[in-house]
Formats: C-alpha cells, structure tokens, sequence
C-alpha cells in the first residue's frame, strides 16, 4: 500500500484535530530520530586538528592528492 493510499483510507476520513495530533506526533517522532543521529555525527572543529598537516602552503590541492596517489602505488 502506497503512503497515498494508506493517507486517503485511514487518514483523510478523521476529524481535523486527529489529524493534527498525528503530525503532532510525527513531528515529535521525527525531531527525536534527527536530533539522535545529528547528535551522533556531531564533531568537534578540534577533531581535524593537524589533518592536513603535511601539506605545505601554496600547492595546488590537486597536484599534492596527485603525489600522495604516485607515493601509494609505489609502496610494497
């Protein structure tokens, strides 16, 4: 059963304040499961701190990925 379909048979046919109280619901719900999965992905700036610390100032971002890719295809 398609969302459409399930919303024109179950959901159309309520009252006007059942059906805010379901979005009510469902935006709770789903506030909820945002907030817990930004929360889990949440990172700190610090985290990347001396990531790119090898690269030096004024190469081309390009040509340093190059090098790097050329340096693991000659490793053992």
């Amino acid at each position: 059963m398609s969302i459409e379909e399930l919303y024109e048979r179950y959901v159309k046919p309520l009252p006007a304040r059942d059906r805010l109280r379901l979005v009510s619901i469902t935006t709770e719900d789903l506030s909820r499961e945002t907030a817990e999965h930004e929360d889990s992905r949440t990172r700190s700036l610090l985290d990347y701190e001396g990531i790119a610390k090898d690269n030096p100032v004024g190469v081309d971002a390009q040509e340093y990925v190059t090098s790097l890719r050329s340096e693991w295809d000659h490793r053992p």
